[in-house]
């Protein structure tokens, strides 16, 4: 029996027997694919930081409205008592109930980007009224991503 030469040998599909990836290869995709990685991070996270600021001001203008109808309907603002929950269901003691929107003012009350309630008080420190986020820590203060978000802003 006569052996072909190492070179000849072929695999299935007509490959090289020995064909195949080297170490070295895996090891420079693996070092693409890490830097892509962190480019993508690096971009995405502060914009999603300032999306959820974003989102807690837009949540905070519509209460504002809310509570604005809300007067407008029933004379004055919901007491600190009675707090945003009085936009979805008419509080007990109100002096003209039928004035009342029969589908409240919002549907349900959003929970701030953090998974908190928004803050209500009557009468603010800084308007009228404040409705405001406490932040990414979900505590009073704070900087940056901890700072509070409210409608004197």
């Amino acid at each position: 029996m006569k052996l072909l030469p190492k070179n000849l040998i072929k695999g299935p599909a007509g490959r090289d027997a020995e064909a195949g990836f080297t170490l070295v290869e895996i090891m420079v995709v693996i070092v693409i694919i890490g830097l892509l990685t962190t480019v993508v991070v690096i971009n995405v996270l502060p914009s999603q930081d300032r999306a959820m600021v974003e989102k807690a001001r837009a949540d905070i203008q519509l209460l504002e409205k809310a509570l604005e109808m809300y007067r407008m309907d029933n004379l004055s603002f919901p007491s600190v008592e009675e707090g945003l929950e009085a936009l979805v269901t008419p509080p007990e003691g109100l002096r003209r109930p039928a004035r009342y929107r029969q589908d409240g003012y919002v549907r349900r009350l959003p929970d701030d980007p953090w998974g908190n309630p928004y803050q209500y008080v009557y009468p603010g420190e800084h308007s009228v009224f404040d409705v405001y986020s406490l932040g990414a820590d979900g505590q009073l203060g704070g900087e940056e991503l901890n700072a509070d978000v409210g409608n004197w802003q």
